[in-house]
């Protein structure tokens, strides 16, 4: 077998771990999810696992060691998603209008918005670097081929992930059933601007190991 049975079952356990521990990608869906719902939180999935595809293919293809390799890079990229983050919490806190409107009668983030925000999220999440750069390769044989390789632990890992990332917007989602009525409707706003603010700091905290 091209990822022994043991090798893969270790490899579900530490994703599942890291998925369950409270990070950007987490705070983000929850924000989300307070905002639009638990259906339309789904899409904030889709980016940050669309993020992580786009991080598995590059991991195949031996380029996402050149962002480990130059620590300039890697700063950029941290400080770029951690300034958006912190951007998008305090227009939802501040803003009129925006990612979470005070206006609750107000449209809706669109669904490619979302999808938008989520891959921009995962995309400049130095923890997902360090993943796929140091991490990742501990599970790969390599004497065996190395993209079929990859390409069965992206699938495990979306999978996982997929599924963590749902029942945490699940849980939230609920919540913000109660948060759409008018007289919590500038908690709603708060809370998620909070939560985008906290995954800014998370990201600008993480240093390179």
């Amino acid at each position: 077998m091209l990822v022994p049975p043991r090798i893969l079952a270790l490899f579900a356990g530490t994703e599942l771990v890291l998925c369950l521990t409270p990070g950007p990608a987490v705070l983000f869906v929850l924000s989300s999810a307070l905002r639009n719902g638990p259906r339309k939180s789904v899409f904030s999935n889709f980016g940050i696992l669309a993020a992580n595809t786009v991080y598995f293919v590059l991991s195949a293809a031996g380029i996402g060691s050149l962002l480990m390799a130059s620590y300039s890079l890697f700063s950029v990229v941290k400080w770029i998603g951690a300034a958006y983050l912190i951007f998008l919490g305090m227009r939802a806190i501040f803003g009129k209008t925006g990612v979470i409107p005070a206006n609750l009668e107000e449209k809706e983030t669109r669904p490619l918005r979302l999808v938008a925000d989520g891959f921009v999220l995962q995309a400049s999440n130095p923890k997902a670097i360090v993943f796929f750069t140091a991490l990742l390769p501990q599970f790969l044989d390599p004497r065996a081929p190395v993209a079929p390789q990859i390409a069965i632990l992206a699938i495990t890992s979306i999978a996982i992930e997929f599924l963590v990332l749902f029942g945490y917007g699940a849980a939230a989602g609920r919540a913000s059933m109660l948060a759409r009525q008018p007289r919590y409707a500038a908690w709603t706003n708060r809370t998620a601007g909070v939560l985008l603010i906290s995954a800014g700091a998370g990201l600008a905290s993480i240093r390179r190991s």
